[in-house]
């Protein structure tokens, strides 16, 4: 046992990474490897089975608690955005500096990458198996297991809104948990209620695309797919529909923070400063007063 406690000792001093950076892109990669392993092995499950191990309320409930998972797994480390997205929301704010945002981005794709790659060794039987195991469209289309794809009624404009509405939704709902002014969540639980808010999205707004609002969750799958054998057609189907959930959630997060910060952050955060400015003064004027007080006993003396 001792010896053992010795041997774990020099495997953590030589693996140890000193760049806190690294470790915090690591950590996100690792959170969204989580993600998509849970989230994209539910939807392989219910597709490859034709209905009998899922339905679409269980891949919505994967995925929620799949985001729970990933942001326990990294939340202490990087704060667990897993999602391009919230990390630029954060950015915008000031509350996480620029240099982040491409590192993460990086590694959250990397990490979905990963975790498309782990589910596709999984079901490889079951996809060689399926009919039309490699299809991109069409009624026995696997390439949805990954990435998202839109529905037959859903036009390029409309995906976009559709995207741009879900991220909205998605980040106002993220802020309003983050916010330690505006009723703050008891610490340990906001990775449960984040869950709790893609559990939401999905439930009410799936079924135009499969809300990928997540650009690192979409693109990582999509190129993994693209390598493991649906080969380029994943980004020309649908006129390069694949921009829309990479560049979308993006417009998504800035009209999500402006609504949020307009409705309710400025204000909360403006009454705290008020606040803070009344008793900067009052502690002002008391020590004037007792500075004045200490000069009258003074010459009282003298």
């Amino acid at each position: 046992m001792g010896r053992q406690k010795v041997y774990l000792d020099k495997l953590a001093r030589t693996f140890q990474i000193r760049n806190l950076l690294l470790r915090q892109a690591l950590a996100e990669c690792l959170g969204t490897l989580i993600l998509v392993m849970f989230g994209c092995g539910a939807v392989a499950q219910l597709v490859l089975s034709g209905g009998s191990h899922g339905m679409f309320l269980t891949v919505n409930f994967a995925f929620g608690f799949a985001a729970t998972l990933g942001i326990l797994v990294c939340g202490q480390v990087s704060g667990g955005h897993l999602n391009p997205a919230v990390t630029f929301a954060l950015c915008l704010l000031g509350r996480e500096r620029w240099r982040k945002f491409p590192m993460f981005f990086l590694f959250q794709t990397i990490g979905a990458f990963f975790g498309a790659a782990v589910i596709f060794g999984m079901y490889y039987d079951a996809l060689w198996d399926h009919p039309g195991c490699f299809n991109v469209t069409g009624p026995k289309a696997t390439a949805g297991i990954f990435a998202t794809y839109p529905g037959k009624h859903l036009t390029i404009v409309n995906g976009f809104f559709d995207q741009i509405i879900g991220t909205a939704a998605l980040i106002v709902c993220i802020l309003a948990i983050v916010d330690p002014y505006n009723n703050p969540i008891p610490q340990g639980l906001e990775a449960f209620t984040v869950g709790f808010v893609v559990l939401v999205i999905g439930l009410s707004m799936g079924f135009n695309s499969g809300y990928a609002v997540n650009p690192a969750r979409d693109i990582g799958p999509r190129l993994f797919t693209a390598m493991a054998g649906w080969g380029s057609e994943v980004f020309t189907v649908r006129n390069g529909w694949f921009l829309v959930p990479l560049l979308a959630p993006f417009l998504g997060t800035i009209i999500g923070v402006i609504i949020y910060q307009m409705m309710v952050g400025f204000h909360v955060e403006g009454e705290v400063r008020d606040r803070n400015s009344e008793k900067e003064e009052n502690v002002r004027l008391t020590n004037v007063t007792a500075n004045d007080n200490h000069k009258e006993a003074s010459k009282e003396m003298h």
